[in-house]
């Protein structure tokens, strides 16, 4: 892991305030001040922040920008796999919170951690997650009202839960739902006479997925990024 982002997750700090801490020489390395932001954290190295020593949060908990064309599940002998983005030893250990489509792309959780999976995929919890959508066709006020009501799907015994709709054009859309059905967003849209082109997932709960991530890149989640989607006791 990179210095700048074990600084980060284990400190609560944003990267860009852990690369400034490292810069000014206030981490040092199994007792050694390095400001190379980049520079690779050695397994067990002890790592310090103004004489602090840092501890990485319990388990492993990952976002990735998921590309298109990969599927969302531990293995697969035919097609190319999310997990398999990862290095072996990250790959064994994890598994995924929330799957994608495997032509939707954007932020995936990855985690080691059974309970904090639950959280976020629970129904009960209603964790808000939102899709930049590419639309066919511009949507009207109509589609929109009804998309914000909840719609009627094909199959399902109950609406869907109301939607908040943000229109950045007449063909796109930042769709924001609280369920997790199958194809749910596109089954929305054709619902409402429209077709989804593309879709991205940017954000689940407070969680929201790093501009800087490349599509197939990831990163662990910073402590308050994990604290985030917890219930509270």
């Amino acid at each position: 892991m990179r210095l700048d982002q074990f600084v980060s997750n284990s400190s609560g700090l944003s990267r860009k305030d852990s690369k400034r801490a490292i810069s000014a020489g206030r981490v040092r390395v199994d007792g050694k001040m390095t400001k190379s932001a980049n520079s690779r954290v050695p397994e067990h190295a002890k790592v310090t922040l103004d004489n602090q020593a840092l501890t990485l949060p319990d388990g492993l908990y990952l976002m990735m920008n998921k590309p298109a064309g990969v599927i969302s599940a531990t293995n697969d002998s035919s097609q190319p796999t999310a997990i398999d983005l990862l290095p072996p030893e990250l790959a064994r250990q994890v598994h995924i919170a929330g799957r994608l489509d495997k032509d939707t792309t954007g932020l995936l959780l990855l985690t080691s951690d059974g309970q904090w999976s639950h959280q976020v995929t629970s129904p009960r919890r209603a964790c808000p997650k939102t899709y930049r959508v590419t639309l066919a066709e511009p949507l009207d006020e109509h589609a929109c009202q009804a998309l914000e009501q909840g719609i009627e799907l094909k199959g399902e015994q109950k609406p869907t839960l109301p939607a908040q709709v943000l229109q950045n054009s007449a063909t796109e859309i930042e769709l924001t739902i609280r369920e997790g059905k199958y194809h749910q967003v596109k089954r929305m849209l054709a619902a409402v006479g429209n077709h989804v082109v593309s879709l991205h997932r940017q954000s689940i709960g407070d969680i929201i997925l790093d501009p800087a991530l490349a599509p197939g890149h990831y990163r662990s989640l910073t402590a308050q990024e994990i604290q985030s989607v917890v219930e509270p006791d």
